[in-house]
C-alpha cells in the first residue's frame, strides 16, 4: 500500500514534468508572444497569467518565472501582481484535467506515446508526445494512488487518524488547512495535492468537505515555492513573491469565514451529489466529489482574483513602501535568473539580451578607441569608460557562459540546443574582440607615457582601419539584433578588405623603415596595433560565422 501510494505520487509528479515540459516544447512562439503581451493593464496581465499556466501546467513554475522576470527589471511589480492572479486561476485547469474520467486509460495513454517518443525523429511530435505521455502518467499515478486510498479505507487505524482531521468546525477546517498547507510544502506541487485530496475523497475516507479545506490549505502551500524562489533576488522580485503570499492568504481567510455556506454553494452551483454512492469492483466510490473539488479550487481562485483585481495598482504602492529598497544591489546579467531556466523558451530569448548587450558594448568600445587614437592626450574618462567595458564584458561572458551550460544540460528542443551554441560562440567572440580593443589602448597610453607618439600619417592609417573593422563590427551586430542569418558572405568580403589593408600598411611601413630611422618602441607599437585590429577582423567573421550557424 505505501509503496503503492509513494509510486503513484511519483509518476504522478513526473508526469505533470513531462506534461509541462511538452506542452512548452510545442508553445515556445506562444509563450513568448504573451510574456512579450504583458502592460500594465492588470485585466491583460492576469489573462496572461492564465493562459501561460495553462500551457506550462504548473503556477509554481509561472510564479517563480515571473519573480524570475521582475528580478531582471523585464517586467514592473504591478504587471507581476496581474500574471500572478491569473496563475493562480490557470493552475485550476489541471483539476478539471482530473475529472475526465480516463485514469484507466492512463497506462495505455502512457505506453503509445512513450513509443512515439523515441522512435519518431520529427521533433514536434516527439514533443507533442512527451505532452500526452506526461497526461498518461498523471492519470496512471492517480489511478495507483486511488488503489492505496482503497486500502487505507479497510484500515480501521487510517480511520481513526482521518477523524481528527474533519472540516465539520472551525477548529477542525483550520487543522485540516494546516495538513493541505503542509503536505504542499512538502511536495512542492499544488497539482500533486490536489491529485492526493481527490484520491481520498473519491475512495470515501474523507467526506467533501474536509477536501475542499485540504484545497484552501494547498493554497496557501504553494506560496512557499515562489518565497523560496525570492531569496536573493531584488527588492522588486521579493515584493512579487510577497504578493502572492497575501493573495492567497487573505483569500484562504475571506473564503473561511464562509466556509460552510461555500461548500453547500459549490455542490449546487455545479448541480452534483457529493454523498452520491457508486460501487465499482465491489467498493463504494464518490466519483461526485472529483467535480466538486476541482470547482472549488476554481470558483476560489476566480473569486479571489475579482476581489483583487481592482485594488492591483494600491497592492503594488503598498508592497512598496512596506518592503523598502536595498541601499545598493549587487551588480549583475538580472535577466539571466537561474529561476527562468524552467521555461527554456523564454530563458533562452533572455540570454540573446544578454549578448547583444555585449555586441552594443564592443561597438561602443571601438567608437571610444577612436577618440583615442585621435587625440594627443587621451581623455581620463573615454579611458577609465573603456576598460570599465573590458571588465564588464569579462563578467558578463562568464555569466552567459555558466547559465547556457545550465541550460544546455537539459532536455531541450534542437532549436534552443543551437541558439544555446551559437551564443556561446559569440559571448566568448564580443569578448575576444574587447581584449584586444583594450589591447591597442594600452599600446597607446604606454607611447604617451614614455612622451613618444605615431606621426599623422601613420596614426590617420590606423584610424582608416579601425573604422573599417568598426563597420564590420557594428554590421554583424545589427544582424544579430534583427536576426539576419544571412551575413557570412558579406563579413568575409569585409574582411577581406581589412586583410588587404593591413597587408598594404605593413608593406608601406617596412619601406618607411628602410627609409627614415624609426624608435623601436613606436615601430613596435605600429605593428601590434595592426595585428591586435586583424585579430579583431578575424573574431568579427567567427561572429557571423556563429550567427549563420557554420561550425
Amino acid at each position: 500500500m505505501t509503496t503503492t501510494l509513494i509510486g503513484g505520487l511519483g509518476i504522478f509528479l513526473l508526469g505533470m514534468k513531462y506534461m509541462s515540459q511538452g506542452l512548452q516544447s510545442i508553445a515556445g512562439a506562444s509563450l513568448r508572444r504573451l510574456i512579450g503581451a504583458v502592460t500594465n493593464n492588470r485585466v491583460l496581465a492576469t489573462m496572461v497569467g492564465f493562459l501561460v499556466t495553462v500551457l506550462v501546467q504548473s503556477s509554481s513554475v509561472t510564479t517563480v518565472m515571473t519573480v524570475g522576470f521582475v528580478n531582471g527589471g523585464l517586467m514592473s511589480l504591478t504587471q507581476a501582481i496581474g500574471v500572478i492572479m491569473g496563475a493562480n486561476v490557470g493552475t485550476t485547469v489541471t483539476g478539471w484535467i482530473l475529472v475526465l474520467k480516463i485514469g484507466k486509460y492512463g497506462l495505455p495513454i502512457l505506453g503509445v506515446s512513450a513509443f512515439v517518443y523515441l522512435f519518431s525523429k520529427h521533433e514536434r511530435i516527439r514533443y507533442t508526445a512527451l505532452a500526452v505521455m506526461g497526461v498518461g502518467m498523471v492519470f496512471f499515478g492517480l489511478q495507483l494512488m486511488k488503489e492505496a486510498c482503497k486500502f487505507l479505507k479497510d484500515l480501521p487505524e487510517f480511520q481513526e487518524w482521518f477523524l481528527h482531521f474533519q472540516a465539520n468546525s472551525y477548529l477542525g477546517l483550520y487543522q485540516c488547512m494546516l495538513v493541505g498547507c503542509i503536505l504542499t510544502v512538502l511536495v512542492q506541487s499544488s497539482s500533486a495535492t490536489l491529485g492526493i485530496t481527490i484520491s481520498l475523497a473519491v475512495t470515501g475516507l474523507i467526506p467533501f468537505e474536509t477536501a475542499a479545506a485540504l484545497v484552501l490549505g494547498e493554497n496557501i502551500g504553494t506560496t512557499v515555492t515562489a518565497l523560496l524562489a525570492s531569496l536573493g533576488t531584488t527588492t522588486n522580485a521579493r515584493r512579487a513573491a510577497y504578493f502572492h503570499v497575501l493573495f492567497n492568504i487573505s483569500g484562504v481567510i475571506w473564503i473561511s469565514t464562509i466556509f460552510f455556506w461555500y461548500i453547500k454553494f459549490i455542490p449546487w452551483l455545479i448541480d452534483v451529489d457529493v454523498t452520491k454512492e457508486v460501487i465499482v469492483n465491489g467498493q463504494a466510490t464518490f466519483p461526485e466529489s472529483v467535480k466538486a473539488i476541482a470547482a472549488t479550487h476554481s470558483v476560489f481562485n476566480i473569486l479571489n482574483t475579482i476581489v483583487f483585481l481592482p485594488f492591483a495598482g494600491k497592492i503594488a504602492t503598498l508592497l512598496t513602501r512596506i518592503v523598502k529598497d536595498k541601499p545598493q544591489e549587487v551588480a549583475h546579467l538580472r535577466s539571466l535568473d537561474i529561476r527562468i531556466l524552467e521555461t527554456p523558451v523564454l530563458a533562452i530569448d533572455q540570454s540573446r539580451g544578454e549578448v547583444l548587450k555585449m555586441g552594443m558594448i564592443c561597438d561602443e568600445m571601438v567608437q571610444i578607441l577612436n577618440r583615442i587614437l585621435s587625440q594627443e592626450t587621451p581623455a581620463t574618462e573615454d579611458v577609465d569608460k573603456l576598460f570599465e567595458y573590458e571588465e564588464e564584458l569579462d563578467r558578463m561572458q562568464d555569466e552567459i557562459t555558466t547559465y547556457i551550460t545550465h541550460l544546455l544540460a537539459m532536455d531541450l528542443p534542437q532549436e534552443v540546443i543551437s541558439k544555446g551554441r551559437c551564443q556561446l560562440r559569440m559571448a566568448d567572440e564580443y569578448e575576444s574582440i574587447s581584449d584586444y580593443l583594450q589591447r591597442i589602448a594600452k599600446f597607446r597610453l604606454k607611447l604617451n607615457k614614455q612622451g613618444r607618439a605615431f606621426d599623422e600619417a601613420h596614426n590617420n592609417s590606423l584610424l582608416d582601419l579601425l573604422n573599417m573593422v568598426e563597420q564590420q563590427l557594428t554590421h554583424v551586430t545589427t544582424a544579430y539584433q534583427e536576426e539576419n542569418t544571412d551575413i557570412v558572405s558579406a563579413t568575409v568580403h569585409s574582411g577581406e578588405e581589412i586583410k588587404k589593408k593591413v597587408k598594404t600598411l605593413q608593406r608601406e611601413h617596412l619601406d618607411y623603415l628602410s627609409k627614415e630611422k624609426v624608435d623601436p618602441y613606436i615601430n613596435v607599437s605600429y605593428t601590434s596595433t595592426l595585428n591586435a585590429l586583424r585579430r579583431v577582423r578575424d573574431h568579427v567573421i567567427n561572429l557571423a560565422e556563429a550567427l549563420a550557424g557554420e561550425k
